[in-house]
């Protein structure tokens, strides 16, 4: 089977969501947020105070 392309590395909440998911093939960290998913979810690359993408080590 091949490997999964993102994984969620943290999950928080149930109704107002926060989930940081890691893309397996770069490592870069995106936060996926949704308040009440009737109404919208939003997905943004997560940066560091430079404004540089977050990016977990895939070793």
């Amino acid at each position: 089977m091949a490997k999964e392309r993102f994984v969620e590395a943290y999950s928080q909440g149930l109704v107002n969501v926060a989930k940081i998911i890691v893309d397996t093939e770069t490592g870069v960290n995106y936060l996926l947020g949704s308040h009440d998913k009737r109404i919208g979810t939003g997905l943004t690359v997560l940066v560091d105070r430079e404004g540089k993408p977050i990016v977990t080590p895939m070793g």
